[in-house]
């Protein structure tokens, strides 16, 4: 029987951080951590099983593959990091390589865990992953444009002054460059942004291009982006360990929505025990369609140089 117990791949800033999110939520009753690197990952173990008891009670333990078995959720953070000047799409060839080894190891271990890809370029790893384990569409998905929607309401909450909790505003398509914001579908409340806050497309364009290069300026100062990522993956794990059927834009497999098919990008999702449970329907602007569908090429390109 599966446990309320998460695996994760990869002891490096996202992957301990996230560990830590996670033991002061106190919502998991069990954590495995795994990575190459053995001293680093004992260290990070040692120092996060010393905070549990300022929080609840959760078990923290070096892992290995064997923790698989009876986990309900497997979160993938490892591999080569983004470095400043790089774009995530140039960590692809790095990268690919170690999913297509992970995967088989994950699914043999455990058929029915959900799989929960962090590593960039996460689009494609997502995509590579389920090409391999179509049958298991549905357990696996990416963190997408979580961490960018999240900026992107912080920074419409603090310009209309308002809770970014109260602010319903997405942005799609691929984790990086060539993502956009659904600025026809943003609410606050049950009210347009547009009613709201009388936004000029100076301000738009400004705010969301903020959002979309947060990380490059994050990375130039202190190498890695973990806290805000890390505490994504906390509030998708809960929607997983709960099922709580909670809408977050992941990336997953569109099949003819927007005309898009056969690439992984971020649209609005409900996530539950068993993964992705279905897609939100949405009507955008022909505008936005044009982005999306652009945004699916660049990706799809991507992952045919790689091949």
């Amino acid at each position: 029987m599966d446990k309320n117990k998460i695996t994760i791949i990869g002891a490096g800033m996202v992957g301990s951080t996230a560990a830590y999110g996670l033991i002061a939520s106190d919502i998991t009753e069990e954590i495995a951590l795994i990575d190459l690197n053995e001293k680093l990952v004992k260290s990070q173990v040692m120092d996060l099983q010393h905070s549990v008891p300022f929080w609840g009670y959760t078990d923290v333990k070096v892992g290995t593959y064997d923790d698989i078995k009876d986990s309900s959720l497997v979160v993938i953070t490892c591999g080569a990091a983004q470095k400043p000047g790089e774009t995530r799409l140039d960590l692809l060839k790095k990268n690919s390589t170690i999913i297509k080894d992970l995967m088989p190891k994950i699914f043999k271990h455990n058929p029915e865990a959900v799989v929960l890809m962090v590593t960039n370029p996460v689009d494609i790893l997502t995509n590579i992953a389920i090409k391999m384990f179509p049958k298991k569409k549905k357990q696996i998905f990416g963190s997408g444009t979580v961490l960018d929607t999240a900026r992107f309401r912080l920074l419409l909450g603090e310009k209309m002054s308002v809770d970014p909790k109260s602010v319903h505003a997405y942005i799609v398509g691929e984790h990086g460059d060539s993502e956009l914001p659904l600025w026809s579908t943003a609410m606050v409340g049950n009210s347009s942004i547009d009613n709201f806050y009388k936004l000029s497309k100076s301000s738009k364009k400004r705010l969301f291009n903020q959002a979309k290069n947060a990380a490059y300026a994050i990375i130039e100062g202190k190498q890695a982006t973990y806290y805000a990522i890390a505490a994504g993956i906390v509030q998708l794990s809960r929607a997983v360990l709960f099922d709580k059927k909670t809408v977050f834009t992941i990336s997953h497999p569109l099949n003819g929505e927007f005309d898009i098919k056969g690439v992984c990008l971020s649209l609005p999702a409900v996530i539950g025990r068993h993964g992705v449970l279905r897609r939100v329907n949405m009507e955008i602007s022909a505008e936005e369609k044009k982005l999306l569908q652009a945004s699916a090429a660049k990706l799809k390109t991507a992952e045919q140089g790689v091949k």
